[in-house]
């Protein structure tokens, strides 16, 4: 018998154990899930300057490799660039170097290694399918914010069970107006989700939700599977449609039979429980609003399109009865629009009436003009949205700027703009305010002028409460220009940024943070440990923190954010640092307590934050970064072909389907005169082929077609 050599065999043991950097240092930032195969791929590192982690003395040496995980292989090298000649950025209140190995695409498990220092970086996947479980554990976190919904097992993970909440007297099936909560004013409004980390519910934040929601699903359908883990999942619907009819099941619960929506559901004091089942306090409801009925008609109209042409027989009902809801909210608008702006009488809540001005409220109304109209043709809702627009009431044409804050209101006008049948000149104007905005000196110049080390450039002005929010939908914002096909030639530009943001959400930020909850188990090495949270609360010993209570709050929650303008309570009398006294992008702790250091403006989750990250991060699974575009009319969903210029007098770019297929280009008596293969994403160039005359595009896949009408000229 062959002898076993037992030092080889302990030797290689050993080399197994200690694969990967043998010291991790925190100023070594990445992606700590990881990088698609051919996406823009740079390290961060970091020396600071200004802010409670300085001043550091750490130098990155000249060159940096790239090794494997699983035996300390170096697979690339290359050199460390300074940024800036230097400089210390003012936002993060550091020195940077980068170190770029976009050009290496293998499959595998990483570290970033500085031979110099003898230091790594946090293990990181390069894999096209890298975000495919961050996706889902994003989604799960609506299934845990349920209303009246019990979370067991095999849905809930082991750790966060809970019996169905707030459905005991008073609350949520037996609901009374605040105002006078007599038997006789009961409703049911039973279901939808904790709007954030209190149990609360409102329309006008739902609103904006679940129409991001319906982007992400909309702008990339391929990658949203029924595989989620929920009580839904395998009904061959998509989970996210199915997690987001449980908010929109419970929208449609607060309408009242002549159309207008009840505010809001709250309950009557500032209290948290723990879990939520156990939460005895009243319910009670604000009464309708017209700020909630424009927030319904918003989302019931955006909504009836997304599930009227979904395949499935039972989704197509319920998108006719989201369309009678829809009208029925957008005809009490109309018969009451002097009662615009509403002003809700918030008595007998402690809870603010979150009602928007009436610049919102009629910007938003907009808005839900967009959705009726390609919901439903009628030329009534085009001629309502083309006449606010062309009074110069709406900031994007008053201002000819893209606000962040805006960005709900941007995204339905310019998916009107996509719709063929939308008003030429009034479509071209959006177009154009829009793309002149972002790409102009406020947005993608600083992109451009490399403003940012971190590689995710985002003004002063966003980082606020909720900044989280506010960089994803900057992020999203970037890549509308894609998706409609506004600046082609800087499209990698435009998937490189809104990518990078994503990045930063995962851990190319200064505080080398994934900003997401108790990631540890699925791929990031230093996410947030807490949150706050009525039912993963401070001191909890089961779910406060992670490390430290049993199981710490679930994974993929978002926080709030960086915020500058934190303060505590005056009481307090504890200035922390950090978050305060801080550069911008240092301005965050990672603690969960409440009054009166007041922790919820910092570290507060909300489903705002969360749709919004999900919008961003669904970009990018799978392959991503394909360009895609969608328009819906009636019933019928027309998948719009990007061609570019169009009229033409030579070339043309054609992108915006989803996988292989066939391209065919017929003339207006219908015979085909062009015909080729065309690939999943490709750009088809197109050179001097037909003479003058109009033309009809096809590219037809086994998913389905996309068409668009050409002018040669």
């Amino acid at each position: 018998m062959r002898k076993i050599d037992l030092t080889v065999i302990f030797s290689l043991f050993i080399l197994s154990v200690v694969a990967g950097p043998s010291n991790t240092i925190s100023n070594i930032h990445i992606d700590q899930f990881g990088y698609r195969e051919t996406a823009q791929k740079i390290a961060v590192i970091s020396q600071a300057q200004i802010g409670f982690n300085a001043p550091e003395s750490f130098t990155p040496g000249a060159t940096y490799e790239l090794k494997r995980w699983d035996d300390d292989v170096t697979v690339f090298s290359g050199a460390t660039a300074s940024w800036n000649g230097g400089a210390t950025h003012v936002q993060s209140g550091d020195k940077a170097w980068r170190f770029d190995f976009s050009t290496y695409t293998t499959e595998g498990e990483y570290y970033v290694w500085d031979p110099t220092n003898n230091v790594g970086s946090y293990k990181f996947i390069i894999n096209d399918d890298v975000y495919n479980g961050v996706l889902k554990q994003a989604m799960r976190t609506f299934f845990y914010q349920r209303f009246g919904f019990a979370k067991e097992l095999p849905y809930a993970e082991v750790g966060w069970t809970d019996g169905a909440s707030h459905m005991g007297p008073e609350q949520d099936t037996d609901c009374r107006d605040a105002k006078n909560p007599v038997p006789s004013t009961s409703r049911d409004l039973r279901g939808g989700w904790y709007d954030a980390g209190d149990f609360n519910k409102y329309m006008n934040y739902a609103d904006e939700t679940v129409n991001n929601l319906l982007a992400a699903y909309e702008e990339n359908p391929t990658v949203f599977t029924d595989d989620y883990n929920i009580p839904e999942s395998g009904n061959g619907v998509e989970d996210i449609l199915d997690e987001v009819k449980y908010e929109l099941d419970w929208m449609l619960r607060m309408q009242e039979p002549n159309g207008s929506c009840i505010h809001k559901v709250s309950n009557i004091c500032y209290c948290e429980s723990s879990p939520p089942s156990t939460d005895a306090n009243v319910h009670r409801y604000l009464a309708p609003t017209m700020s909630a009925t424009i927030s319904g008609c918003a989302t019931y109209s955006h909504a009836a399109i997304v599930y009227k042409n979904h395949s499935d027989v039972a989704m197509q009902a319920y998108g006719a009865i989201l369309e009678t809801a829809a009208v029925k909210a957008w005809d009490y608008i109309m018969n009451n629009q002097g009662n615009i702006p509403s002003n809700a009488d918030n008595t007998g809540f402690v809870n603010g009436a979150i009602e928007d001005d009436e610049y919102h409220q009629r910007a938003n109304l907009v808005g839900a003009a967009a959705f009726m109209f390609a919901l439903t043709g009628d030329t009534k809702y085009r001629d309502y949205l083309d006449g606010i627009w062309n009074s110069d009431y709406i900031h994007l044409r008053q201002w000819y700027y893209a606000y962040v804050f805006e960005q709900q209101y941007q995204d339905a006008l310019l998916y009107y703009a996509n719709l063929p049948n939308a008003t030429s000149g009034v479509a071209a104007e959006i177009k154009s305010r829009y793309s002149g905005s972002i790409s102009g000196a406020t947005h993608y110049a600083n992109v451009q002028n490399d403003a940012d080390p971190y590689l995710s450039y985002c003004g002063d002005n966003i980082y606020l409460w909720g900044s989280s929010r506010n960089k994803c939908n900057q992020g999203n914002m970037y890549y509308s220009m894609n998706i409609y096909g506004l600046d082609v030639g800087n499209s990698k530009g435009y998937e490189d940024i809104s990518e990078n943001i994503m990045h930063y959400m995962h851990g190319l930020n200064p505080l080398n943070f994934t900003y997401l909850t108790n990631m540890g188990a699925h791929g990031a090495e230093n996410s947030v440990t807490q949150f706050y949270h009525g039912w993963f609360h401070d001191g909890d010993a089961k779910w406060d923190q992670v490390g430290v209570s049993t199981y710490g709050p679930p994974p993929g929650y978002v926080p709030g954010g960086v915020n500058p303008n934190y303060s505590p309570d005056a009481s307090c009398n504890c200035p922390m640092s950090p978050p305060m006294n801080q550069p911008i992008l240092k301005s965050y702790k990672d603690w969960n307590t409440n009054w009166p250091e007041n922790s919820w403006e910092i570290t507060e989750n909300s489903i705002t934050y969360q749709a919004a990250y999900v919008r961003l991060l669904s970009k990018f699974v799978g392959t991503g970064g394909v360009l895609t575009s969608k328009s819906f009319i009636g019933e019928l969903e027309v998948k719009a072909l990007n061609l570019v210029p169009n009229p033409t007098a030579g070339s043309v770019e054609l992108s915006g389907w989803y996988e292989d297929g066939v391209l065919n280009i017929t003339n207006q008596s219908g015979q085909i005169v062009h015909s080729s293969n065309v690939k999943r994403g490709q750009v088809y160039q197109m050179a001097e082929l037909l003479p003058k005359g109009t033309y009809v595009v096809h590219v037809t896949t086994l998913s389905g077609a996309v068409t668009g009408k050409l002018i040669v000229q």
